[in-house]
C-alpha cells in the first residue's frame, strides 16, 4: 500500500438525537459527531407527515419572479 494517500481512520463518538451515545470508526474530523435526526425524530419512521405551506411557496415565486414574468407578457405584446 502506497503511504499518505490514505485519510486519517479514527474513533469518534456519535452521539444521537434521542440521547444515544456509541463509538465507531471514521474518517470525519473530530472526535465527536452529533446528530440532530435519528429514527426517532424523521418523519419517515416516525410515520408523521409535515405539511408544506404550499401558498407560501407561490407567494414567494410570485415575489422572485413575478414582477419579470409581468415585464416579459407586457413586452410580447
Amino acid at each position: 500500500m502506497k503511504k499518505d494517500i490514505h485519510p486519517d481512520y479514527h474513533k469518534i463518538t456519535v452521539s444521537l438525537a434521542d440521547g444515544t451515545v456509541f463509538t465507531t470508526h471514521s474518517t470525519m474530523k473530530g472526535d465527536t459527531y452529533s446528530s440532530e435526526v435519528d429514527s426517532t425524530n424523521h418523519p419517515f419512521y416516525t410515520g408523521k407527515r409535515q405539511f408544506v405551506d404550499t401558498a407560501g411557496r407561490v407567494e414567494k415565486f410570485k415575489r422572485r419572479y413575478g414582477a419579470k414574468a409581468a415585464d416579459a407578457t407586457e413586452a410580447a405584446e
